[in-house]
């Protein structure tokens, strides 16, 4: 048996022993009454313990000794700027800061709303709010003012912290106008401001509410001012996370001290394959999941280096950027989506920039946040040499649901597949009457409760809409919403959000897997794939295809040939007939692609500028698209 398999069986076979070991590797204040209790109908992890996180990921690094050691680097293209902090300048920062958060009267239990770009202070001030047991929500820098008016609402936070303004490739997001736009809309008044002023842009504070962020930090560490780390309980909240909600209203996501410290250390070495004092960078940002995890929490908890990058992959200022950060910073491991790969392909595809640097100290890429093609995994171990990772976790989970263990014998790599089930996750593939279904047949993909620590309890202040929207359609399980299925071997397949699924003529198929076969043309970059509505078939699918760099060919040839691949590989029951050459394909902040507005728009129903858009404008060229097609 591989090591994984020995671990798996470890955990199915006692998981209350399985998770007390792995809290060794954490601080207690007060250790547990109970390792696992239902609370209130819900599954609770090291319930009656007391720990603070802020004391893990920093200010026991330095008591151990390894205060010299790196702790953040933080690298932006966009400003030019770069800096490193040192474990124990990391707690000089955050524990002053900590103390004028006190000073604004900030107490355990209260919400602080986090409206930053990717700066040293976004960091400081999540482990600030952790420090002193208040609750901290990242909302993305540059929501619009309606959506973060609804999360003022539902957190109530009694301060918002912020940044003057946010870079993006050839322009400044002033961010002031943005938050007192959104505390306009909003019932609920935050008490406090706390704005970082940046050089590029100064933002007007207004009087009464806003203060300023450098000098309320010059003022508390003239007066000698630290804070201390205050002890909190396992289960209370560290931080809300919103997530976006099928209503429309955004569900706030609750991360626990206790299970999340121990779930995130233990996949460090584990899953990433990573030592304490190496350099760990996820390429995301901290407004969403994979920024929490594996930028600010996981690495520092593990006691590695963890980049902080304020960049694109390709643009800032070409598509040798990753290559550049991982050669000067020695990174051992590099986390991001696919997406980020794709757009480096299109502009590189021969791979010409990785050349020019020295990746030698690089051993492993890790994807995730959307499928990763075949295609685009099979150029990037070519072109790199290393081991390409696809695993899949969800904002819910907070780390990996199934990934190829680097920690524990990297298993074969299946392509397609984000491997197998990690410890912790009992995943079964079941049918709309909740029963397993056969190896290799498509199904709902859904976790046998309890989730393992880490994943959300609940949530926030909304217990009934937690077991509405996870809990309820399959009794005994929790409900991803993606679907694929799992083979013989036990690899799992994810192949679309279940409502991506599309009947065609009374036949269920996976519009992921006809983008796996269109990703496979040469001359694709990228792709998707929506079903649309349809008279007689009930829905059929529709493709989107955006080429390489460079390809100069008939656009009805190549459109032709797409169509034919999926004839080819899925067969004439896809009813695959359109297919259209897009420049560009619209996709949130994180890279994700906007399918179900797509599809909106193809079915001429009514739609609404989803919040998280990167750039509104492309929706504009996919509805003259399908308009060329006589769709939309």
């Amino acid at each position: 048996m591989s090591t994984y398999e020995k671990t798996y069986q470890r955990w199915q076979s006692d998981p209350k022993a399985f998770w007390t070991e792995a809290a060794r590797d954490i601080d207690w204040i007060k250790p547990w009454d109970h390792v696992y209790a239902k609370v209130d109908g819900l599954d609770r992890w090291f319930v009656g313990a007391l720990c603070n996180t802020c004391w893990n990921a920093v200010d026991r690094h330095v008591a151990a000794g390894h205060g010299g050691r790196a702790a953040l680097i933080y690298d932006s293209p966009l400003t030019g700027r770069k800096q490193r902090f040192t474990y124990a300048e990391l707690q000089d920062e955050v524990a002053t800061l900590a103390a004028l958060l006190q000073d604004l009267g900030i107490v355990t239990g209260d919400r602080v709303l986090l409206y930053m770009p990717m700066i040293p202070e976004a960091v400081f001030a999540m482990l600030a709010c952790a420090r002193i047991g208040a609750v901290h929500s990242v909302v993305f820098g540059g929501f619009a003012p309606a959506e973060l008016a609804t999360r003022i609402n539902d957190a109530k936070p009694k301060l918002i912290m912020s940044a003057s303004c946010g870079i993006e490739p050839g322009r400044v997001v002033a961010y002031k106008p943005l938050i007192d736009k959104a505390i306009e809309l909003a019932q609920h008044k935050p008490a406090h401001g706390l704005v970082w002023q940046r050089p590029e842009l100064a933002a007007e504070l207004t009087p009464g509410r806003d203060h300023d962020w450098a000098q309320g930090l010059a003022a508390t560490r003239t007066a000698g001012r630290k804070a201390e780390c205050v002890p909190v309980k396992a289960t209370d909240p560290l931080y809300v996370l919103y997530t976006s909600g099928t209503t429309g209203q955004p569900k706030g996501v609750v991360r626990d001290n206790g299970g999340h410290l121990v779930a995130l250390k233990w996949t460090m070495p584990n899953i990433y394959g990573i030592a304490p004092g190496e350099t760990f960078w996820a390429a995301s940002d901290v407004g969403w999941v994979v920024g929490h995890s594996y930028i600010v929490y996981a690495p520092l908890l593990h006691g590695a280096t963890a980049i902080l990058f304020e960049g694109k992959p390709v643009g800032t200022p070409d598509a040798g950027t990753f290559w550049r950060v991982i050669a000067e910073h020695g990174v051992k491991a590099l986390f991001t989506a696919p997406t980020a790969f794709r757009a480096i392909k299109k502009e590189d595809p021969d791979g010409n920039f990785i050349r020019k640097y020295d990746l030698s100290q690089f051993r492993t890429l890790f994807l995730a946040g959307e499928r990763a093609d075949p295609d685009t995994v099979k150029w990037a171990e070519e072109r790199l040499n290393v081991p390409v990772i696809d695993h899949w976790w969800q904002t819910e989970t907070g780390w990996p649901i199934a990934a190829n263990p680097i920690g524990l014998g990297r298993l074969p790599v299946k392509y397609g597949s984000p491997t197998v089930a990690m410890p912790g996750y009992d995943v079964r593939v079941l049918d709309e009457g909740g029963h397993e279904v056969k190896r290799g047949t498509l199904g709902a993909i859904c976790i046998k409760t309890p989730l393992p620590p880490g994943c959300l309890p609940t949530l926030w202040g909304n217990d009934a809409r937690f077991r509405s929207s996870y809990l309820e359609h399959f009794p005994g399980y929790y409900e991803t919403a993606d679907a694929g299925f799992m083979d013989e071997d036990g690899y799992l397949y994810i192949l679309a959000r279940t409502d991506d699924i599309i009947n065609t003529a009374g036949h269920r198929l996976s519009t992921g897997g006809m983008e796996e076969v269109l990703a496979g043309h040469p001359n694709v970059a990228e792709c998707a794939v929506i079903g649309i509505a349809d008279q007689l078939k009930g829905q059929v699918p529709v493709g989107f295809v955006v080429l390489k760099a460079g390809v100069a060919r008939e656009a009805k040839e190549i459109e032709a040939e797409c169509i034919q691949r999926i004839r080819e590989e899925i067969g004439p029951v896809a009813s695959f007939k359109t297919v259209m050459i897009v420049q560009r394909l619209p996709k949130t902040r994180s890279g994700k692609i906007l399918r179900a507005t797509m599809r909106k728009i193809a079915d001429r129903e009514e739609w609404k500028m989803p919040a998280t858009i990167d750039d509104p404008v492309i929706l504009d060229e996919i509805t003259k698209a399908l308009k060329t097609k006589g769709l939309g």
